[in-house]
């Protein structure tokens, strides 16, 4: 891996506004995921991958092709183009701090911002190292630009290294991730691989097998609108109803409350006026049954809420996201066998972990394609304080590098 042409290309990736917007029927969700694919395809074809296109859905496909005549089975890499909606990804200004030397981060854009070790304690792992971080008024983008980096630069030490072993290797980049549709287009058959990678991890050395199952709750609260002089008995504010029904639910069942394998009902959305209003909620657990009771949960809950308010009507629908990934693993045992197998030949021990979340490659093992997480250099995503090591992302290109050799190779398990 080109280390200094990694960190220039994440810096210009991040610069992309690409934020996911879920109010948007579309996909992508957002005009900046285009514009960021079409900059990739630019970049792919210069490097010399001629096939390399966006399609009618604005996902990014490139071949690099296999080199040897017995080679290994098709594998494949996924990255995400989009951002978190949660915070703002328009006008992202990257900090790069060489040689860390344990200083508290100042960020340049709110002087009330800063990354410490006191509140980042694996900061210490980094003396020396290169960071990067947000300027404190928007997020970085690291999930999962520095997953499209590691990807684009991937393909261009694979066109360098031209004679190294290999057999046919995709990469795709998808859109919209982060609302749950990353997967809504993707053709499986024109992907045509065995297994699949997301990099789109945190910090390094893990292979994510197990990630949470999810769905989406998206509560509908009609009230009666009437003007406030004339209100007494006659009004029901559906903004008041849904701060009901928020504060009914169990407090420790909440995102902020939980940890390990427990799940949650995280209500992240409220939107609305007096006459309506909308709470979007997401359901998370290991256990895909226990969607199910989250859901009638919500139902029996709302049904009380509409009780204590006479004159509301409140609605609960739950869409599907995604699902635990470890059981499609289990049908393709080497995906995760051999990206153990990676971090040991370049002398690092990798270690098994669950993802208190998902990837598009949650949906791509649910369709049949195994895909493992791998991490990527991720840290504090989805925040003002997100920042991004570019050692971690180095390493995370190493890995991917050494993958494309063992699945040429095959060796058994």
């Amino acid at each position: 891996m080109n280390r200094q042409r990694l960190l220039e290309r994440f810096l210009r990736y991040v610069q992309v506004d690409t934020t996911a917007n879920e109010q948007q029927e579309s996909y992508p969700s957002s005009s900046g995921q285009w514009d960021l694919g079409r900059m990739l395809v630019e970049e792919l074809k210069t490097i010399g991958y001629a096939d390399a296109h966006q399609d009618d859905h604005a996902l990014v496909w490139v071949t690099i092709p296999s080199n040897q005549a017995d080679a290994g089975p098709t594998i494949a890499f996924n990255a995400h183009l989009d951002t978190s909606p949660e915070t703002s990804g328009k006008g992202v200004k990257p900090q790069v701090i060489e040689s860390y030397s344990g200083e508290v981060i100042q960020l340049s854009g709110d002087p009330q911002k800063t990354i410490s070790m006191e509140s980042n304690p694996e900061l210490q792992q980094f003396l020396g190292t290169t960071l990067i971080t947000t300027d404190g008024t928007t997020l970085l983008g690291g999930d999962d630009k520095a997953g499209v980096a590691i990807m684009m630069e991937l393909a261009e030490t694979l066109a360098e290294q031209s004679s190294l072993p290999r057999g046919e290797v995709k990469l795709l980049f998808t859109c919209d991730e982060e609302i749950g549709r990353g997967v809504d287009h993707v053709d499986f058959e024109k992907l045509g691989a065995t297994a699949c990678y997301t990099l789109d991890g945190g910090g390094a050395n893990d292979v994510d097998i197990e990630t949470f199952s999810a769905d989406l709750a998206i509560v509908s609260i009609q009230g009666e609108n009437i003007h406030p002089a004339i209100a007494k008995d006659r009004m029901v504010n559906a903004l008041r109803v849904g701060a009901d029904m928020i504060e009914r639910l169990p407090k420790d069942q909440s995102p902020e409350r939980t940890e390990g394998r427990a799940g949650f009902i995280h209500p992240y959305s409220m939107e609305g006026g007096v006459a309506s209003a909308t709470i979007r909620m997401i359901l998370r657990d290991f256990d895909t049954e226990k969607l199910l009771e989250y859901a009638e949960q919500l139902e029996a809950t709302a049904k009380d809420v509409q009780s204590a308010w006479p004159g509301s009507e409140v609605t609960v629908e739950v869409r599907k996201q995604y699902r635990n990934l470890s059981e499609g693993l289990r049908r393709e045992p080497r995906a995760a066998a051999y990206a153990f197998l990676a971090h040991e030949r370049l002398g690092r021990t990798a270690k098994s972990s669950i993802v208190r979340g998902g990837t598009d490659g949650s949906q791509m093992t649910e369709r049949g394609l195994p895909t493992p997480n791998l991490s990527c250099g991720q840290h504090n995503i989805h925040s003002p304080l997100e920042w991004a090591s570019l050692e971690e992302m180095v390493a995370a290109g190493n890995v991917a590098m050494e993958l494309v050799k063992i699945w040429n190779e095959q060796p058994s398990l």
